[in-house]
């Protein structure tokens, strides 16, 4: 599902709903931010604006981006103190050098060519920037129990998702560079009820409007598919069989991760801090 304004429309319908700000990311993102209160500041793919909206609250100045015009509309509902724009990664409407950081929060995988997204993601910021991005990366989704029960959608997801090097060279063609990585695993007080929200509340996802408002389930899954993973999921919750399998995917490589990336300050700056 890259940039398809359509099915992003109708993820849209009812995402607020299920899709809340958590308050720990939000901490997460503020923090690796690390962002000054007279800057301005770019949300690529900000959606209903959950996310943009709280950490804006922090004094900062904030422009969110998004291919959706429904998304757009319930952020302008509720804020007119963030300028809403519809946009893609490919295509930032702005211009050169005018923002001091950027979030990207669970959208790299649908921008329709990451290395351009990156070139224009690095054109708008300032030298010196920093960008946060929350994702997940292949090697992490292949540990989600969700691949048991739903093997189909779990890999036309991954296949979707690019891994580190792959997001590592993107930047680097983009004069960026990887400055820090950091693992999040899902807590029992997580809000933001995304794909593998339900990790250890897997009855969840029995929720249809749940399951609405999570890409992998709305876009990318059959409904024959989706119906007899439920029921498997069903019967190994009853029978108490679920829990031996949910520990087969047990793993330490988080299940998604924040990664910061800088653009590179021009020679002439390195070369002047340096002297």
């Amino acid at each position: 599902m890259k940039n398809d304004p359509g099915k992003y429309d109708q993820i849209g319908t009812g995402y607020n709903n299920t899709r809340q700000a958590d308050p720990y990311l939000l901490s997460r993102i503020l923090h690796l931010l690390s962002a000054k209160p007279e800057g301005q500041y770019l949300d690529i793919g900000c959606g209903t604006g959950n996310y943009t909206i709280p950490i804006a609250a922090n004094g900062l100045k904030f422009t969110g981006i998004d291919p959706s015009d429904k998304m757009l509309q319930a952020a302008r509902s509720k804020s007119n103190n963030i300028e809403w724009k519809f946009g893609t990664a490919e295509k930032i409407p702005a211009p050169d050098n005018c923002f001091d950081g950027a979030i990207a929060t669970l959208t790299i995988h649908h921008w329709v060519d990451l290395k351009q997204g990156c070139i224009e993601l690095s054109r708008v910021l300032k030298p010196g920037s920093r960008v946060v991005f929350f994702s997940s990366t292949p090697e992490q989704m292949t540990s989600y129990w969700l691949n048991h029960y739903f093997p189909e959608v779990m890999h036309r997801s991954i296949i979707n998702m690019p891994s580190i090097e792959v997001v590592r060279n993107a930047l680097l063609q983009a004069n960026m560079e990887i400055m820090q990585t950091e693992k999040y695993f899902v807590r029992d007080d997580l809000v933001d009820l995304f794909l593998q929200s339900g990790k250890n509340k897997p009855w969840i996802y029995f929720d249809e409007n749940i399951r609405k408002g999570i890409s992998t389930f709305a876009s990318l899954a059959s409904k024959e598919e989706m119906q007899n993973g439920l029921e498997r999921l069903r019967i190994d919750l009853d029978t108490g069989h679920f829990e031996s399998i949910k520990e087969k995917y047990e793993s330490d490589e988080g299940d998604y991760i924040f990664i910061v990336a800088e653009k590179k300050l021009p020679e002439s700056t390195i070369n002047f801090i340096s002297s």
